[in-house]
């Protein structure tokens, strides 16, 4: 797996790639210190997952997620942020990034979740899920219908969505994974996975990353 590391603090970026590159299997191809820097090195070495730190002068890691997406759209990218970017971290996973995670999380965790992606998951932390919720609740607050927000601005898409479809995008855009899911709805987990494929590809959405920011920005 290799992996290129971008932050504009040399201290982090070295930090990190001690850690991850003392992983079996994980190799540290490259470092960056802004987004410019990691799509030219994205370019040359073609990295198969890349942490991203949100904040950064010259190009920040919206920009540069979104050019690297764009032209290597096979690339996971794993945000990192801290709980001071509500809605650069919207922004970033509307971009289709695959997930965000905080950058004092130990590194057992972070290692985890650059797995997870590489795999084909998505990492959405609880905490920084909750207070998206929170900041975007101000939003809600103002629709005419507060308890049906989706009313006005896509009807369509929501009429297309059975209700037990609607209960797993709601449970997606709080962080929780298939196995979390299918506990609290005593279901499956594949026929967790098959609600949560439907539900994408009727929303024409790209992966259950773009469907839990649609619940935060839509349905909760």
């Amino acid at each position: 797996m290799k992996i290129l590391i971008v932050d504009d603090q040399r201290l982090m970026r070295e930090g990190l790639a001690t850690i991850i590159g003392l992983e079996p299997g994980m190799e540290v191809i490259g470092t960056a210190e802004d987004g410019r820097d990691a799509f030219a090195q994205a370019v040359e070495k073609q990295p198969d997952v890349v942490l991203m730190d949100i904040r950064m002068p010259g190009m920040d890691g919206v920009e540069g997620s979104e050019l690297i997406l764009k032209h290597f759209p096979e690339t996971k990218v794993l945000i990192l942020t801290t709980f001071d970017d509500a809605e650069l971290i919207l922004q970033v996973l509307e971009k289709g990034v695959h997930g965000y995670l905080l950058k004092d999380m130990p590194s057992e965790a972070i290692i985890s979740a650059i797995q997870s992606v590489y795999n084909g998951g998505t990492v959405l932390q609880h905490d920084i899920t909750a207070m998206l919720l929170k900041e975007l609740k101000k939003v809600s607050d103002m629709s005419p219908d507060p308890a049906h927000p989706l009313s006005k601005s896509e009807p369509h898409e929501l009429s297309q969505l059975t209700e037990r479809e609607k209960d797993v995008i709601a449970l997606l855009g709080k962080g929780l994974n298939n196995r979390e899911i299918a506990g609290l709805l005593h279901l499956s987990e594949g026929t967790v996975k098959n609600h949560v494929s439907n539900l994408i590809a009727k929303l024409g959405l790209r992966d259950r990353t773009q469907a839990a920011i649609y619940a935060v920005r839509h349905l909760l």
